[in-house]
């Protein structure tokens, strides 16, 4: 449950199935996904940007890179952990305030094969950071046997 009209994760709420919610304005309510795509056990989300420059006709463009953001907490949906802000949202807002939150100082160290600018160059201290580049999400697609392209279409 968010309100509409706030930003930056401020008021929003998981809220339960058999709990009530009463019929106001201002909020927007969604269906939460119970089995979501994890990376290493911990929820995310990606910010795609597209720049608009008409609309009739349409014409937009997509940024080649975005933002993944994840939760500062491993995923879980044992009783009492729907209250745990850390675990299912994945805000940058709200993670940086987390204990373990890890910020990805964007530094890369070069791969002998490889030139320094692909997407397996990622080192060890970026690796668990709570924000990556798609770039770094395609590299953990790989390790994980997905196919990036073929999901991001």
């Amino acid at each position: 449950m968010k309100p509409t009209a706030s930003s930056c994760g401020r008021g929003i709420r998981v809220i339960g199935r058999k709990q009530n919610v009463a019929k106001r304005g201002g909020f927007l309510v969604s269906k939460y996904i119970s089995k979501p795509h994890l990376l290493r056990g911990f929820k995310y989300d990606m910010r795609i940007y597209i720049l608009v420059t008409c609309f009739e006709p349409l014409k937009a463009f997509m940024f080649r890179d975005g933002l993944v953001r994840l939760a500062t907490q491993p995923y879980s949906l044992a009783k009492g952990c729907l209250k745990k802000r850390f675990v299912h949202l994945t805000n940058f807002s709200i993670n940086k305030k987390a204990d373990n939150y890890k910020k990805n100082t964007g530094e890369k160290k070069p791969n002998s094969s490889e030139s320094a600018s692909t997407a397996q160059d990622t080192n060890e201290e970026n690796e668990m950071s709570s924000k990556w580049s798609l770039n770094e999400l395609k590299a953990e697609y790989e390790k994980m046997g997905l196919n990036y392209d073929e999901i991001f279409k």
